[in-house]
């Protein structure tokens, strides 16, 4: 029976058996990834370089950029690598700065769109107080507050899993490092402590939630009063894909934490973890720019030759 002190490296999920397979995974892992780079590449490139853009909207974008960038990189280029070179194996340590990165990124970006909600309720339902309430100094405490958050439970979760001693093998079954594979590996009883604080996690998670949902009710509230047509249309085009997608994320995260084991399948595991961990990060560009024209027309600025494409 071996424990946590044997085991030096883990087994991640291999995704086809044949080699015309894995190379199909790897192109389509690589379409996402670029996908990604280039979407919040060029928020990134935009914000930073449009000095009309230096408000409170668009630095939590920022921020949301940085942290999608971060999350998709923790876990898509080694499974692109493990697809290329049909290679399964992760090192302890990576596999522990794994799980350590991504928790770290994903839940201070759940915080960080908290955030974004409250600003967009207190842009339209309180605009007389929204300099008071979110100045450039409260926006900056509370996106330090989301990453120091997120810093803290990636810290406590880390700790807590790789300290259990494992006995089931080192074959994870996940193509990247997750809590939830990592304490099926586990012999001891003591994965009920990380248990619970994943319990914990996720009842802060589902309160953030329940705010967001609130935040968002209040705005369709406030623009259904609003006398012209269009103030309701363009709130619920901007707010109506923003909820989605962080219920898109809520949902399926909770669903991978949470399941049953006699629900559980690699094929499933696989499928959830893609919606919560890959998805967000490909889309947020199109969900938080699409409808927004000061944005086009910033990134149009900021190329020109875009003007011939887009007039």
């Amino acid at each position: 029976m071996s424990n946590s002190s044997s085991v030096t490296e883990f087994l991640l999920l291999a995704f086809a058996d044949t080699r015309e397979l894995q190379l199909l995974h790897f192109v389509l892992f690589l379409g996402i990834y670029v996908a990604a780079l280039l979407g919040n590449g060029l928020i990134l490139t935009t914000v930073a370089c449009d000095h009309r853009l230096n408000t409170t909207m668009y630095f939590l974008l920022f921020n949301l950029a940085v942290l999608d960038l971060g999350s998709i990189s923790t876990t898509v280029p080694k499974a692109m690598a493990n697809s290329l070179w049909d290679n399964r194996v992760i090192s302890y340590e990576a596999c522990a700065a794994q799980l350590f990165l991504f928790d770290f990124l994903v839940l201070a970006e759940y915080c960080l769109l908290t955030i974004m909600a409250y600003d967009r309720y207190v842009a339209i339902c309180k605009p007389l107080h929204y300099g008071s309430l979110l100045g450039s100094r409260a926006c900056g405490q509370m996106a330090a507050a989301a990453w120091g958050s997120g810093f803290l439970n990636a810290v406590l979760h880390t700790a807590n899993t790789f300290s259990l001693p494992l006995c089931h093998g080192n074959a994870v079954e996940q193509f990247f490092c997750e809590i939830p594979q990592i304490l099926k590996l586990s012999c001891s009883d003591a994965y009920l402590r990380e248990v619970g604080a994943l319990v914990f996690s996720i009842f802060l998670a589902f309160a953030c939630f329940v705010f967001i949902v609130v935040s968002y009710v209040q705005i369709f509230r406030a623009v259904l009063r609003m006398p012209s047509e269009q103030g309701p249309h363009k709130a619920f085009s901007m707010c109506l894909p923003h909820l989605a997608m962080v219920s898109l994320f809520v949902s399926t995260a909770i669903f991978a934490y949470l399941k049953p084991p006699s629900i559980s399948s690699p094929s499933l595991d696989l499928v959830v973890s893609l919606l919560y961990s890959v998805v967000p990060a490909a889309v947020n560009p199109l969900i938080y720019s699409m409808r927004n024209q000061e944005l086009k027309h910033a990134v149009r600025k900021l190329f020109p030759y875009m003007l011939l494409k887009h007039p």
